[in-house]
């Protein structure tokens, strides 16, 4: 990598010539697009169960169930685009998601809350990975390492508008008309996304790697550096899985039911500054040392919540700072993963680092709730922040291998 820094208009007009590639805007906003159920269905399964008058703990059974499951089904969906390429995967695992989003409401969730959780499994496995698919499409979109490089962190900054966007699209339409209308739309919006994507030339070529050998059955995890770097974002998760519960503790605590928004949304605009900032620059040393050094500040940036009580502008500020550095630590954990994934293991390597930070966020959000005092609250996503730092510094010498 160079170690030229260049900024202003120069990197600006890097952004103008990776978005005026072909094709790469329409795959962008289409994966952006696909992925909004991922932001909507939690809060339009929460507001379905609640229009029936059924309990917030069925309501956040459900939404935390569909979140774990569409982190698990992300490896075994990239294996099978790895095998059998990216339409019939996308295709078929879009139809099977949007099917179960419109049978919801007809399960009746408060009558039959087994049946409605096995609904909610299948929407949730059958997730399309259309974030680990346009991952993989990158090299093949834009060839030289720089131009990758500056997609990705694009594509990083951008992702945090899906639990911008999501929450906000799915709360407008149950408001206007019910919430099996935000199931309908969310639905239709998976439809919509993927669609683009699919229908994109580059998406219906890109073909699988033809395996000289049988494919071992860990398939990515079979690399040391891969299996630490996994590891270490289950961490990063837990911080991120911690902050919604964390912003409603706040909220609760300061009368400022805004804050239970603002907070989460704080960090996605972080992220976002956070990222463009990064791709404005060529930094100088290989991205595991990018890793390492987006990880200390993203643990350095929660400290500022540990203080007593902060005040809801505190609060905020204290969420856009971790937010920051985590564009940039995503992106650069991306560009591991494309050096250490195996041959023809991309899309599924992808998936893997997708899943791992959905574990952790379902683990962050269950542990941050078994306390009730504002200290162990906030005190949760620095101690995933820090686990992760932990271990890229500890073994940071396989991710550069």
């Amino acid at each position: 990598m160079s170690t030229t820094t260049a900024c202003g208009p120069a990197q600006d007009s890097a952004y103008r010539a990776v978005l005026g590639s072909p094709h790469v805007a329409r795959l962008l906003g289409g994966t952006l697009i696909g992925r909004l159920p991922t932001g909507m269905a939690p809060i339009a399964i929460l507001l379905l169960v609640r229009a029936e008058h059924g309990p917030l703990a069925l309501a956040g059974a459900l939404g935390a169930l569909y979140g774990l499951a569409s982190a698990l089904g992300q490896p075994l969906l990239g294996r099978l685009v790895d095998r059998h390429g990216q339409t019939q995967v996308l295709v078929a695992a879009t139809a099977t998601a949007s099917t179960a989003f419109l049978l919801l409401p007809c399960t009746g969730p408060v009558r039959h809350p087994v049946l409605a959780a096995l609904t909610v499994l299948v929407a949730g496995l059958a997730t399309p990975p259309l974030e680990a698919g346009l991952r993989a499409l990158w090299p093949v979109l834009l060839p030289a390492a720089e131009r990758q490089r500056t997609a990705l962190s694009l594509d990083s900054s951008t992702q945090g508008l899906v639990f911008v966007a999501g929450p906000l699209l799915a709360t407008g339409f149950a408001a206007g008309a019910g919430a099996t209308t935000a199931l309908v739309a969310t639905a239709t919006l998976g439809l919509l996304g993927t669609g683009l994507v699919v229908t994109a030339r580059p998406s219906r070529a890109w073909t699988p790697a033809e395996f000289t050998e049988a494919v071992h059955w860990t398939g990515p995890l079979r690399v040391p550096g891969l299996r630490v770097l996994f590891a270490a974002l289950i961490g990063t998760g837990v911080a991120l899985g911690a902050v919604n519960v964390l912003a409603l503790s706040a909220a609760e605590r300061h009368h400022a039911g805004w804050l239970a928004g603002v907070m989460p949304a704080a960090l996605s605009i972080g992220s976002m500054l956070g990222g463009l900032a990064y791709g404005r620059h060529a930094w100088p040393g290989a991205p595991a040392k990018h890793l390492v050094a987006a990880s200390i500040g993203f643990a350095a940036g929660w400290l500022p919540l540990l203080l007593p009580d902060p005040a809801p502008a505190v609060a905020v500020l204290g969420a856009v700072l971790p937010g920051t550095f985590l564009a940039p630590l995503l992106t650069a954990a991306f560009l591991t993963v494309d050096r250490l994934a195996p041959h023809g293991e991309s899309t599924e390597a992808f998936a893997w680092l997708i899943a791992c930070i959905g574990v952790g966020q379902a683990a962050g959000t269950a542990l941050a709730s078994l306390t009730t005092a504002p200290l162990l609250v906030a005190a949760v996503p620095l101690a995933g922040a820090a686990f992760a730092l932990w271990l890229l510094h500890r073994f940071n010498d396989r991710l550069s291998s």
